[in-house]
């Protein structure tokens, strides 16, 4: 897995701020004097010296995010075996354990507990987020009784638990939506797309039964066959109506007639605006180059949609360069570039989401992003027969 840089920062902010508590915990060890047995004197060691692991297994989870449960399930289960081993030895030495400091033991339990919370399905992040519960708030008492400085740990534990939980339950949530948001947009961007296209071939269908009603009228003067164009024009007719009542089927209350443009020069011209701030750059045969009717409808889209964006999130940007370009290898290529604030598009980048759904539909590609002096770059490549 190739980590993201805003998620390596992360990373490294963990690693930084758990590497700063297991050297707390260390330090502040307590060291008592002669315990009765070897292994109660080793185990006076243990708590600390178990952080450093459990934070190398926290930090894990961001390197290896599909093994999130097995991670958490080794986090709490070794701190639990460091409860029932710290009880074993208690009673073995005959007295309570003086209480030693954890701080990235149960800071690398909630971070688990989170992650949990946020990727994992609900039984097993349920179930999970209990054993890590478990784990952290019991772990201070069990191991060192009940006295007021284990019963804080236990508490600083809990709240620490809890604000975990919430966070990986919120981030869980926000993802969810994200998601319906994302499938919304497709929806949308796809029934536009269908009602677009729909709107092209009732237009061709009309023209075809216009031009088989002239021929139907020529044939009966000349005294031709007239059944075969009665029976083309009844089809056409059936057709055409029940292409009619498809569009208006897709189409949503108070949405005007979508009028395709003719080619992909009337697609730019409806496009770009009458503005001293556009640079236009295209080709000298975009009126005749021979291309489907749903890549001209999908320029004329991204065209906009850019354009949109730009006076939207750089209303100060001084130059817009756009080109729409035919490219020797099949393809047109179409770029909107702008100076000033390089922004995504509306909604979080869903504009973006809708102009890449719509991009994808006709065998096309698009990206967007901070291009060099800071400008901010839409480029497309669509081919001129999608096939």
């Amino acid at each position: 897995m190739i980590l993201l840089p805003g998620r390596r920062g992360l990373l490294v902010a963990e690693s930084v701020v758990l590497g700063a508590l297991v050297a707390l915990d260390m330090t502040l060890a307590v060291r008592p004097g002669p315990v009765q047995g070897q292994l109660a004197t080793i185990t006076l060691e243990f708590a600390p010296g178990l952080g450093p692991v459990v934070a190398l297994l926290a930090v894990l989870r961001r390197r290896f995010p599909d093994h999130t449960a097995a991670l958490a399930a080794a986090v709490s289960g070794l701190s639990l075996l460091g409860t029932a081993i710290a009880a074993v030895i208690a009673a073995t030495a005959g007295r309570q354990l003086p209480p030693q400091p954890s701080a990235a033991e149960a800071l690398a339990i909630a971070l688990m507990v989170g992650a949990c919370c946020h990727r994992l399905a609900p039984r097993a992040a349920a179930a999970l987020a209990i054993l890590g519960g478990a784990a952290t708030t019991l772990a201070p008492i069990l191991r060192y009784g009940a006295e007021t400085p284990a019963a804080l740990f236990a508490a600083g534990a809990a709240l620490l638990w809890g604000g975990a939980l919430a966070v990986g339950l919120i981030l869980r949530d926000a993802e969810v939506r994200s998601r319906a948001d994302v499938l919304e947009i497709r929806t949308t961007e796809r029934l536009r797309l269908a009602r677009e296209l729909h709107d092209l071939v009732a237009h061709q269908i009309t023209g075809i039964v216009v031009r088989v009603q002239a021929a139907h009228r020529v044939a009966e003067r000349s005294g031709g066959d007239t059944e075969t164009f009665a029976e083309l024009e009844t089809a056409g007719a059936a057709a055409l109506s029940a292409m009619r009542r498809l569009v208006g089927a897709l189409r949503t209350d108070g949405e005007d007639l979508f009028v395709p443009p003719a080619d992909l020069a009337t697609a730019v011209d409806r496009a770009v605006p009458d503005d001293t701030r556009i640079h236009l750059d295209v080709s000298d045969d975009l009126a005749v180059l021979p291309v489907t009717p749903e890549v001209v409808t999908t320029t004329h889209r991204l065209l906009t949609e850019s354009l949109t964006n730009v006076r939207r999130h750089a209303p100060d940007a001084v130059e817009v360069r756009v080109l729409v370009r035919h490219e020797p290898r099949g393809e047109l290529r179409v770029e909107v570039v702008n100076d000033g604030a390089a922004r995504p598009a509306r909604r979080g980048g869903y504009g973006l989401l809708g102009m890449a759904e719509r991009v994808a539909a006709v065998g096309g590609t698009v990206q967007a992003g901070p291009a060099a002096g800071q400008r901010w770059r839409v480029a497309a490549r669509l081919p001129l027969d999608p096939g």
